[in-house]
């Protein structure tokens, strides 16, 4: 008896060990993927800058024409909310639902069903390497931002360790979600619908459209108690807001238990997906 107990915490040493030998093999591998194609790579990058810019040029000038500010927020705000945006959104790209109709359409879903892990782990960590290059790419589109819009920025240590923290948050937060969202190609052969719905109100609700300062009080009392809040507007407030070192651990907190939610979620709709699940491919 006393050996068969000393096996298992061997075993889970193994399993761990050999996970993450998995991260740390696919993340190398997603860098050197983006650094190969590099041209393509950039070009996506400031394909999302176009977004934010637009918003910045915007609010920008309707802060300078009411007198310097809106709401409190002047122009330099607004250019260091939106250069943040840029950053954030470049880290909380994940899987998108649509690929998971084509795992099955293709037949890829089959392959990855056989291997030990869960196909969750591969998105986990492709797409958490791939953020390596895309931040170096991001760097001098940054700095070219900062100098056009001269943006307002006054960030504690706490702010920023606590901004290192929370757009990695961020980013499982959304791929949980997104994940969830996708297994609903299961039960139909078309996620699109549900998927725009899921859209329109993180736009809406994320800050990502605008600073939730903005919108009503009943919006951001929605947006409070949605996840979000905590993929966007949260990781850029801790960094260019004036939160509390109170207000900065609540963050991290609903982070937490956002992440717990979303495993959660995406747990119980994938043991019910997978009993659906009819192989299909070339």
């Amino acid at each position: 008896m006393s050996s068969v107990s000393a096996v298992a915490p061997l075993r889970q040493e193994s399993r761990l060990r050999s996970l993450a030998d998995f991260y740390w093999t696919t993340i190398r591998l997603a860098v050197v993927e983006q650094f190969q194609y590099r041209a393509a790579t950039y070009m996506y990058i400031l394909g999302m800058v176009a977004e934010p810019v637009i918003y910045l040029v915007v609010w920008s000038t309707i802060a300078d024409q009411s007198g310097g500010s809106v709401n409190g927020l002047t122009a330099g705000q607004f250019a260091a909310y939106y250069i943040v945006w840029t950053l954030v959104r470049t880290m909380n790209i994940v899987f998108t639902p649509y690929g998971w109709e084509w795992r099955i359409r293709e037949g890829q879903l089959s392959g990855q069903l056989l291997r030990p892990l869960h196909p969750i782990h591969y998105d986990i960590a492709f797409f958490a390497g791939g953020k390596i290059p895309w931040l170096l790419y991001y760097l001098p589109i940054a700095g070219v931002l900062a100098i056009i819009f001269d943006p307002t920025f006054d960030v504690r240590p706490a702010e920023l360790a606590v901004f290192a923290v929370a757009i990695w948050g961020a980013y499982l937060i959304r791929t949980f979600n997104q994940t969830a969202v996708g297994l609903v190609t299961f039960w139909t052969t078309r996620v699109g619908a549900l998927f725009s719905l899921y859209s329109v109100l993180e736009l809406l609700l994320s800050g990502r459209l605008v600073p939730l300062s903005l919108m009503p009080g009943w919006v951001q009392s929605i947006a409070w108690v949605l996840p979000f809040r905590w993929t966007f507007y949260f990781p850029i407030e801790a960094l260019v807001g004036n939160l509390s070192d109170a207000q900065l651990l609540a963050g991290l907190g609903m982070q937490v238990l956002w992440m717990l939610i979303g495993i959660g979620v995406f747990s119980l709709v994938w043991r019910h997906a997978i009993r659906r699940y009819t192989a299909v491919g070339n």
